[in-house]
C-alpha cells in the first residue's frame, strides 16, 4: 500500500546523502517534498501539517545543519515522527477473564471477515472465542460467517431478525456458559452509509451487552472518507480502537497514516490478507520502518517462526542452485505475498537488479520454468543450451526470452547475495537459519 508514498520520502532523504553540513534551505525544500509525499499520499492536511511540523522541531533540535551527515539525522527524525503520526508505542485490547468485543462498521469494510480473523487470532492463544452474528441487515452476512467459524473451529450464533437485545444477551450468556467461552466477537449491523437508525440499534445493543471493546474496522483503501466515518462512530457509539484492513491493498495509504491522529484512538490490528490468518498486531514502529525502507526484520522472524521454517538451513549463495532457489520460493509463499516480504528486509527492494518483478504472478511464472527443468538442469543451469530452453518454454507456457532473463536474474540475485553474506549475515536465505 505504501509503496509510492515510501518511494517519494526515500527520494527526499536520499538527496541530502553524500553531502556535508547543509543549508537550512536544503532542509526547507527537503520537508517541503515530504509534505507533498503525504498530501499525495491522501493523508489528512491537518496530520500532513503536524507530521512536518515535528519534523522540522526534531531535526534543528538535533543541530541537523551542523551535523555532517544530515541525512541519516533526518532519516531517524522523520521515522520517529512516522512512528508518533502511527500511534507511538503499539497497544492492544486488554484482555480479562470474561471479554466481550463489538465489532462496528459500514457495510464492504472487511467486518465479518475480521471477526474470524480475530477468533482464530486468540485461538491460537488459548482463548475460547465465540463468534455473535447480529447484522441483522444482511442474512448473507449471517451466513458468511457461519462459514468462515466452521473453517477456523468457533462457534457461531446467530441472532434472528427482528430479535431483541435482551434476547441477545440471554442467548449469548447461556451459549458462553454451557461451553465455557471466553472471548465474545459482536458483528453487529452495517450500512452502505452512516444514518440514525444504524447508530440507534448499535447504541442500544451496546447499552445492553455492555461490550469491554467497541472496536471499529476500517476499510484502508477508502482514504480520508474512512476518518469521517471513524469520528462518526465515535460519537455516537463510543470507540475504542481500530482495526484497518486492506493494507495489503494498491491504495495511497493516507487513511492509515491519518486515522489514529485524527480519531485519537489506538490502532490494534491490520488485516493484510483475505486468509483467515491475514492478521497482524499493528506495530507503529515496525510499520514506519517498512515505510522508509530500513526494513521490518521482527515481523519477518516471527512470520518465519509461524510457518516453521526456522529448522530450515539453506546452502550459501555460492552453492545455491535452481532447486534450492524453488524450495525457497516455495517457503516464502508461506509468508505471504513477495512485495510484502522484500518490503521487511533492510535494502533489498532498492538492491533487486533491475527488471526483476516481484509480484505474486511473477513468481508463479518463475517457479513453472524450474518445474519444467530436469534435475540436473537445476543442479547445473549451464547446461541449457538453445533446445533445453526451448522444452522448458513449452514446458512452463513461457518463451526462451523469459528463460533467459530469469537464468540472468538468477546469477545477479546470486551475486547480491553473496554481498549481503558479507554485509549482512545471510541475507535473505539467512531468515531460514536457526
Amino acid at each position: 500500500m505504501f509503496a509510492k508514498l515510501a518511494g517519494r520520502l526515500q527520494e527526499a532523504i536520499d538527496r541530502l546523502r553524500g553531502r556535508g553540513r547543509i543549508s537550512e534551505e536544503d532542509l526547507k525544500a527537503t520537508l517541503r517534498e515530504i509534505r507533498r509525499a503525504l498530501m499525495d499520499a491522501d493523508v489528512n492536511l491537518e496530520v500532513a501539517r503536524a507530521f512536518v511540523e515535528s519534523v522540522r522541531e526534531k531535526a534543528l533540535g538535533q543541530k541537523v545543519l551542523e551535523s555532517l551527515t544530515p541525512a541519516e539525522v533526518v532519516l531517524a527524525t522523520v521515522y520517529e515522527a512516522l512512528k508518533e503520526a502511527l500511534g507511538g508505542e503499539p497497544r492492544f485490547p486488554t484482555l480479562k477473564d470474561r471479554n466481550l468485543w463489538f465489532l462496528v462498521g459500514l457495510q464492504g469494510s472487511g467486518k465479518t471477515t475480521t471477526a474470524a480473523k480475530l477468533a482464530l487470532f486468540y485461538k491460537g492463544k488459548g482463548r475460547r472465542p465465540l463468534l455473535v452474528a447480529a447484522d441483522t441487515q444482511r442474512p448473507a452476512a449471517r451466513e458468511q460467517l457461519r462459514i468462515l467459524g466452521e473453517r477456523i473451529g468457533v462457534p457461531v450464533l446467530e441472532v434472528q431478525d427482528g430479535e431483541s437485545p435482551e434476547s441477545i444477551r440471554r442467548r449469548v450468556e447461556e451459549k458462553a456458559r454451557q461451553e465455557v467461552r471466553d472471548l465474545i466477537l459482536v458483528d453487529t449491523a452495517g450500512r452502505l452509509q452512516i444514518d440514525e437508525p444504524l447508530m440507534a440499534e448499535l447504541a442500544r445493543l451496546k447499552e445492553v451487552l455492555g461490550p469491554d471493546e467497541v472496536l471499529l474496522v476500517l476499510d484502508a483503501m477508502t482514504g480520508q472518507e474512512a476518518l469521517g466515518v471513524a469520528q462518526a462512530f465515535d460519537q455516537k457509539v463510543g470507540v475504542t480502537g481500530l482495526i484497518l484492513t486492506k493494507l495489503d491493498g494498491d491504495a495511497r495509504g493516507g487513511a492509515a497514516l491519518s486515522a489514529r491522529h485524527v480519531t485519537g484512538r489506538p490502532i490494534y490490528f491490520a488485516g493484510v490478507s483475505e486468509r483467515p490468518e491475514g492478521l497482524e498486531p499493528f506495530y507503529p514502529d515496525r510499520l514506519a520502518s517498512r515505510i522508509l525502507g530500513m526494513g521490518d526484520v521482527a515481523t519477518l522472524a516471527e512470520k518465519v517462526r509461524a510457518a516453521g521454517l526456522e529448522a530450515e538451513a539453506p546452502k550459501s549463495a555460492k552453492e545455491l542452485t535452481l532447486e534450492d532457489f524453488l524450495k525457497q520460493m516455495q517457503n516464502l509463499k508461506r509468508l505471504g505475498s513477495f512485495s510484502e516480504v522484500l518490503s521487511m528486509l533492510p535494502g533489498v527492494g532498492k538492491a533487486l537488479p533491475a527488471g526483476v518483478q516481484v509480484d505474486d504472478k511473477s513468481i508463479r511464472r518463475l517457479e513453472a520454468i524450474v518445474l519444467s527443468m530436469t534435475p540436473e538442469e537445476r543442479k547445473d543451469p549451464r547446461i541449457l543450451n538453445a533446445s533445453r530452453r526451448k522444452r522448458i518454454a513449452r514446458g512452463s507456457g513461457t518463451s526462451v526470452q523469459e528463460i533467459n532473463r530469469f537464468i540472468k536474474a538468477f546469477e545477479e540475485t546470486k551475486a547480491l547475495m553473496k554481498s549481503l553474506e558479507k554485509n549482512k549475515g545471510r541475507g535473505l536465505m539467512g531468515m531460514f537459519r536457526r
